[in-house]
């Protein structure tokens, strides 16, 4: 096991990755010679040239609809966003193409690719590049969408991803990128999509948090320990497809739930989450269904309101002993 941090994990998936299928290549802009935005391609000009790193214009629409083109004739691209904020310009090749290609030609083209990049809010960059945009495309068929929140989580799920013959959907979190943690040397090192982590186990409550809220509801669990409440923890890592299983099987032990996100609630994936829970779990529940969420309002840039429209410690211990009747 090496300590290392989330932007390295994703190099390192990258690398392993490119080495092992030369189909395999890195698309966006700056991912060459600045060597990434957030420096996850650091070292891959270098390693694998420039006709697998490549420098696109600032067009995100155009070289997103590349990679489906490359991916329909058999290449394994992975795009990369500056921010998915700015993949909302290429929602068209994403949703209308990338998603749809499969089943309109009635399983003739695969299309192996990766949309990658940083999701949710930065450090006061405003409302327009704060946007957490899973659940936009969790809403559609066809799209896989994962959002890791550890070291290892990163490296294993992005080596699963790039090999998917699906696209997929890669959310990483740009507040995220610098913290470490255990990965394993294992250059096949993977992890499967679809299947939810438990984070920490408990029996009292169940708090289901994903990418930048796992930390702070393991710091939560911590605090709420001293309390002797014991909270469980469950990542779903991938958003679609949902391991809405185990976190089901966690409610059935724990009676309680508070969901967690940094997105929106108004049709969020914890929204989806909850339903699922009162469809399939309603008679276990002691109490109903917590969800704590940013802000429904454009992020502001001012750091002392971005701090009140994000998700925080403080919030989720008080729903946790709110659907424990603590209070």
């Amino acid at each position: 096991m090496a300590v290392i941090t989330i932007r390295e994990a994703l190099n390192q998936a990258l690398s392993e990755e490119m080495q092992r299928d030369e189909n395999v290549f890195l698309l966006g802009e700056e991912v060459a010679a600045y060597q990434g935005a957030y420096k996850v391609s650091k070292g891959l000009l270098e390693e694998f040239g420039e006709k697998r790193v490549i420098d696109s214009p600032i067009t995100e629409l155009g070289f997103a609809g590349l990679g489906v083109g490359a991916a329909m004739v058999g290449l394994r691209p992975v795009i990369e966003f500056m921010t998915f904020n700015f993949s909302i310009l290429a929602t068209d090749q994403i949703v209308n193409s990338a998603a749809k290609m499969l089943y309109m030609s009635g399983g003739q083209f695969k299309i192996p690719i990766v949309f990658r990049g940083p999701n949710g809010s930065a450090y006061q960059v405003s409302s327009q590049h704060s946007q957490a945009l899973e659940s936009w495309y969790a809403h559609f068929p066809g799209l896989k969408v994962v959002m890791p929140s550890t070291a290892a989580d990163a490296k294993g799920l992005l080596k699963s991803a790039i090999r998917d013959d699906d696209p997929v959907i890669f959310m990483e979190q740009e507040r995220m990128y610098g913290m470490k943690g255990e990965v394993p040397d294992d250059p096949d090192f993977t992890i499967p999509l679809g299947v939810a982590d438990i984070k920490r186990e408990g029996k009292d409550a169940t708090i289901v948090a994903r990418s930048l809220t796992v930390p702070l509801a393991l710091k939560a669990a911590e605090e709420l320990e001293k309390e002797g409440v014991s909270v469980e923890v469950v990542d779903p890592r991938t958003i679609r497809p949902l391991d809405i299983d185990t976190i089901i099987r966690s409610v059935q032990k724990t009676n309680r739930v508070v969901i967690v996100e940094e997105s929106h609630a108004f049709c969020g994936v914890g929204a989806e989450i909850s339903a699922q829970i009162m469809e399939r779990a309603f008679d276990s529940l002691d109490a109903p269904v917590k969800r704590i969420s940013s802000a429904d309002a454009p992020m502001p840039y001012a750091k002392n309101l971005e701090q009140l429209a994000l998700p925080d410690v403080a919030k989720i211990v008080a729903a946790v002993r709110e659907v424990s009747y603590m209070d």
